[in-house]
């Protein structure tokens, strides 16, 4: 039987099956359909798995370590029908990596040939990270880095994160709570730790400030003077407008400043939330130094950072590194508590919020998804699925624990050892 007739007679899905069986697990629950119609079954599915393009083979044959899978979904080659957290769980077991499938890829490939594929490299999406070459971690490529995921639209983060514009992990304090009020007790039990509420006019360092909220809840609640410093152009223009709206421009002063430029103004206290992410490991004991010098004794630091065991660095060649986050890396709880000891801190107090993240990154997807096409008109369809998937890959990683969040809080001590710590830990 010639190429031809074969190409009428076998259905994508036949043709497709020894790529499928390779890339996917035989328990996973989902359904995976191709553009001819034509779909293979799994078990009772949580969703679906859409082909819709030869070109999502094509991604995928050319990086077939889950960046062309990737690659195919920012494309719109492959989409994701029902539950996208359920349907990327469900698919997180199958990796190229532990199935060998570079060792079986050239006769799949072979055997994919009757179905017609185009053939050739095909075309990148164009929101794909291409760092210039400096050094990791210098003031110029952490702007690059930053802008390219903060400086998207802000429109579109208060779609993806609702009216309490905060990019982090939000904190369920009781049942039945929502995301707003999540953030906003969030910020209070970082107060707490803190101690912003022993004594009025307590000067607040916000490092990483995003968009405002940690720096107008602790001048709204607590009355702190607060600085709040972001490399993000788009960030600091509008928090400096949520914090004229909220009435609180004589206490915040919102700051387009690097870290490295803090330059030894003294605080009463420092809140580093999701930033230190950013730094990097070796970096990292730096990074507490610096704002170790900016505190008085006594002076308390909250670090609230995602975190992973033996920490992680993102591959070049990964989705994450490439669409979401370049440059980022995740650092093993015991190297943070490490350097902010190094630096001069007593640790006194670690909390997890692995559920929390959950929970939140939950709320974050239905938001982009009830709201799907007022995002994609502010950002684009790729942009716009990509958030879909880092958030949803994300919520994974948090529910299987492989990712967790840590907020480990710091103390300078006085030269006679004092702490000024209260005797029972804030609730």
């Amino acid at each position: 039987m010639g190429i031809e007739q074969r190409r009428a007679t076998i259905s994508v899905a036949e043709g497709m099956r020894p790529l499928v069986d390779a890339l996917v697990a035989s328990d996973a629950n989902v359904d995976i359909a191709f553009w001819d119609g034509s779909t293979i079954t799994r078990g009772t599915p949580v969703g679906t798995l859409n082909l819709r393009s030869p070109r999502a083979i094509q991604h995928i044959t050319w990086a077939p370590r889950g960046l062309g899978v990737a690659r195919a979904y920012v494309s719109g080659d492959i989409d994701v029908t029902g539950d996208t957290i359920a349907v990327v769980e469900q698919l997180r077991s199958s990796s190229p990596q532990q199935r060998n499938l570079s060792r079986v890829l050239p006769g799949i490939i072979r055997a994919l040939r009757p179905l017609g594929l185009p053939r050739g490299r095909p075309e990148v999406p164009d929101i794909e990270f291409r760092p210039a070459r400096l050094g990791v971690h210098t003031p110029w490529r952490d702007a690059a880095a930053i802008s390219h995921h903060y400086d998207v639209s802000n429109d579109f983060y208060a779609i993806v994160l609702g009216p309490s514009m905060t990019y982090s992990c939000a904190y369920f304090a009781s049942p039945g709570m929502d995301l707003a009020d999540a953030q906003t007790a969030k910020h209070e039990l970082i107060c707490a730790k803190l101690g912003l509420g022993d004594r009025p006019g307590m000067r607040l360092l916000d490092v990483g400030c995003g968009w405002g909220s940690m720096a107008i809840h602790a001048a709204a609640e607590h009355g702190a003077h607060v600085v709040g410093i972001t490399i993000s152009k788009e960030q600091a223009q509008r928090a400096r407008e949520r914090v004229a709206a909220a009435g609180q421009a004589d206490r915040v002063e919102i700051r387009l400043q690097d870290y490295r430029d803090i330059n030894g103004e003294r605080f009463d206290a420092i809140s580093s939330i999701g930033m230190s992410e950013h730094v990097g490991r070796a970096n990292l004991t730096r990074y507490f130094t610096l704002l170790r010098q900016s505190l008085a004794p006594h002076g308390r630091l909250l670090n609230h950072a995602i975190s992973s065991v033996g920490g992680s660095r993102l591959p070049k060649n990964g989705f994450m590194y490439r669409y979401v986050f370049p440059d980022g890396e995740l650092i093993d709880l015991g190297n943070t508590i490490h350097a902010m000891q190094d630096a001069g801190f007593e640790v006194r107090d670690v909390q997890s919020l692995r559920e929390h993240y959950l929970q939140t990154l939950r709320h974050w997807v239905a938001n982009l998804e009830h709201n799907w096409d007022d995002a994609v008109g502010l950002v684009g369809a790729e942009r716009a699925r990509t958030w879909r998937l880092y958030m949803a890959a994300s919520a994974v990683g948090f529910s299987d624990a492989g990712i967790n969040l840590h907020q480990v809080l710091g103390v300078v001590n006085a030269s006679d050892g004092s702490s000024a710590m209260p005797a029972v830990r804030p609730a």
